[in-house]
């Protein structure tokens, strides 16, 4: 099969590798219809996510058609020819955390704990295509994916619906739905979303889903404009980081105390709010002194108003210097973050689609053939052709 792969920083080919196998049990085995290009994957093309060895496969957001079960699968839960997509933490549904609907916290599913915990304390779950960090799986920028515990991890889904409407489903919707459902929104609060990539796009519309008051998006609009554009016709304020002071503008559009939720959705590889900053970070990453630049962390704490939340859906993979811990802990701010529990949200969030309370395709902007990955990489990647999500489609 076809699948695009990891060959060094900055570099992704699409090479012939062999077809997935039924390894154990309950695995299942889907073709894959749809499959998606993710902010997070370019950490691991930029060479911030470390563990990761030539020829993995790349890919978390896939959906398709089951093809092949093992005989444990539950029939009543999962058949052959079920549509499906398939949430990028890979969950067994029976631990301490899934009980508590805590599905990304899996402590069963990483056959390589032992990296996790060395790195962060304790494990985290599996992961599809993201570093033997994750448990070395096999991603979904593929046509053809393995999933195990299949009775748990492929969420079945209607076949009146198009590809676009619920792929996201597999992770960038909930995340950003996460992301705002963490902030307990009132209908008088202001949120300030960092990063209007695919995951700010739709923290934007969940926030206003959750029925926040204001909602205001920040971006470079030198480099994306075009980003801030989709934002603001959905309904938000834009400030434009590199025209616009964005602490003066939050405090003028807060009545002077700064927004009651504060959302990262940039996450490690962010950019200063001043050369200096910049620079900084970037001098502090190549020294190997720190492994994250959390700029836009270091605002939103900044930012936020005394007693007010601020939520991480950026991903953070290691160690950031200079984070403002006086300002964070002296004005009693709330952290909410983690990799998104995509099982638990899936029913509503397909229920808000099927009522049309949100339609989920439009974040897409490009749809190409699998073979044409590298390309789509590079285009999302450095900001070219208006891109914000690139689908690959595995058949073409």
């Amino acid at each position: 099969m076809k699948a695009a792969i990891w060959c060094a920083p900055y570099k992704v080919k699409v090479e012939n590798v062999p077809d997935p196998k039924i390894l154990n049990r309950r695995d299942a085995i889907v073709r894959l219809t749809s499959t998606c290009i993710c902010g997070s994957d370019l950490h691991l093309v930029d060479g911030f996510v470390p563990f990761m060895k030539p020829g993995d496969i790349l890919g978390h957001e896939p959906m398709g058609i089951v093809e092949e079960v093992g005989p444990d699968v539950d029939k009543n839960k999962l058949k052959v020819g079920d549509r499906v997509i398939v949430p990028f933490p890979i969950a067994c549904g029976e631990c301490f955390f899934c009980r508590r609907q805590l599905f990304s916290c899996c402590d069963n599913t990483n056959v390589k704990a032992y990296i996790p915990e060395q790195a962060f304390g304790q494990t985290l779950s599996g992961v599809f295509g993201y570093s033997h960090l994750t448990g070395g799986y096999a991603g979904g920028q593929a046509e053809f994916l393995r999933v195990p515990l299949a009775d748990v991890n492929c969420q079945k889904m209607p076949g009146d619906l198009h590809d676009h409407q619920i792929v996201f489903l597999s992770d960038i919707y909930p995340t950003g739905y996460m992301a705002a459902w963490h902030c307990n929104i009132q209908s008088d609060d202001t949120v300030a979303v960092w990063g209007c990539g695919p995951v700010g796009q739709f923290t934007i519309r969940c926030a206003m889903l959750l029925g926040a008051g204001k909602v205001i998006a920040i971006d470079n609009g030198r480099t994306a404009g075009y980003r801030l554009k989709m934002a603001a016709d959905a309904g938000a304020i834009t400030i434009d980081n590199r025209a616009e002071d964005v602490y003066e503008r939050l405090m003028d559009l807060s009545a002077g105390i700064g927004p009651d939720v504060c959302i990262d959705a940039v996450g490690l590889e962010s950019h200063g709010h001043s050369p200096m900053e910049t620079v900084y970070d970037k001098v502090e990453t190549n020294l190997m002194l720190e492994s994250d630049r959390p700029a836009v962390l270091r605002q939103a704490i900044e930012c936020c108003r005394p007693g007010g939340t601020l939520s991480i859906p950026g991903v953070y993979g290691g160690f950031g210097n200079k984070i403002p811990l006086g300002a964070l802990m002296n004005k009693g701010l709330t952290i909410k973050t983690g990799q998104t529990h995509v099982h638990r949200f899936v029913p509503e969030l397909l229920d808000f689609v099927r009522k049309g309370r949100i339609d989920p395709s439009f974040v897409v902007t490009h749809r190409i053939p699998l073979s044409q990955a590298p390309y789509g990489y590079h285009i999302f990647r450095e900001k070219k052709d208006d891109c914000v999500k690139v689908v690959l489609d595995p058949a073409a």
